[in-house]
């Protein structure tokens, strides 16, 4: 490359760089922002702001609300949106899952609600494992025998719970299912206040699981990630570990914590 060609190279990069950094400072205030303050935060000089935002406002990723004043574009919606749709949480959630199974040497699984029973979509496995019991790719399960079910349920409105409890009859499977109703809402309830799931030998003897829920954007639980493990097996201190890993595929899907 020659001289010329990395000066324009520089130059490329740093314009890119300052458009991003008035984009930001933008995206952290929910009121319009003059851009004598915007030249201030930015400690760009007020011309060369004013220049940028002049480039941005013609290409609709900046509004300019009145003389001086500037808020983030509605073509930034238009585009967010494009890639939310493109967003597949298989695709966010295989690598995270491939590195919890290596860390923990269990069965790793990623499922999604369909109507009262959850679908396994995706999993992380080695012969190694010591399984028995491996749920294959879009095998399905009772909500409420699953620990990753139970996350679905567990925001559930109340008068959806009972719905389907009285759909389902809360049918087991194991000695150890869950089914009576005041018991099932005391779980869940224990599962909203503890953001995580069990399944303690109730869909299979001598399976246990945990689950951590995987949210969207706005949110919304929109699949579980589980870990399932010999009863004997399995590890408390694997719990941060589901949780961690349910929380960085969320974070892939828009999700930020609140508070």
């Amino acid at each position: 490359m020659s001289k010329d060609d990395e000066t324009v190279s520089r130059t490329s990069i740093q314009v890119i760089e300052r458009f991003t950094q008035l984009l930001d400072l933008l995206a952290e205030h929910q009121d319009p922002i003059a851009l004598k303050e915007l030249a201030a935060l930015s400690g760009l000089h007020p011309s060369t702001a004013h220049r940028i935002l002049n480039d941005l406002v013609a290409v609709r990723l900046v509004d300019r609300t009145e003389p001086g004043l500037y808020r983030l574009g509605m073509r930034l919606l238009e585009l967010g949106n494009l890639v939310k749709a493109r967003i597949n949480v298989r695709d966010v959630a295989l690598e995270p899952m491939r590195r919890l199974h290596r860390q923990t040497g269990q069965t790793v699984n990623l499922s999604v609600r369909q109507g009262d029973e959850i679908i396994y979509i995706e999993r992380a496995f080695s012969e190694r494992s010591g399984m028995q019991v491996v749920r294959s790719i879009g095998g399905r399960a009772p909500l409420h025998l699953t620990s990753t079910g139970k996350l679905f349920l567990a925001w559930d409105e109340t008068a959806m719970v009972k719905d389907y409890a009285t759909r389902t009859a809360l049918t087991g499977h194991t000695r150890n299912s869950i089914t009576e109703l005041p018991r099932l809402e005391r779980e869940l309830a224990d599962t909203r206040r503890n953001g995580y799931a069990r399944d303690n030998e109730e869909l299979e003897l001598g399976v246990r699981c945990i689950s951590a829920p995987i949210r969207d954007d706005s949110g919304r639980v929109v699949a579980g990630l589980s870990l399932t493990a010999p009863a004997d097996r399995l590890k408390d201190e694997w719990l941060d570990d589901v949780k961690a890993t349910a929380m960085l595929i969320s974070k892939g899907l828009g999700y930020h914590r609140q508070g």
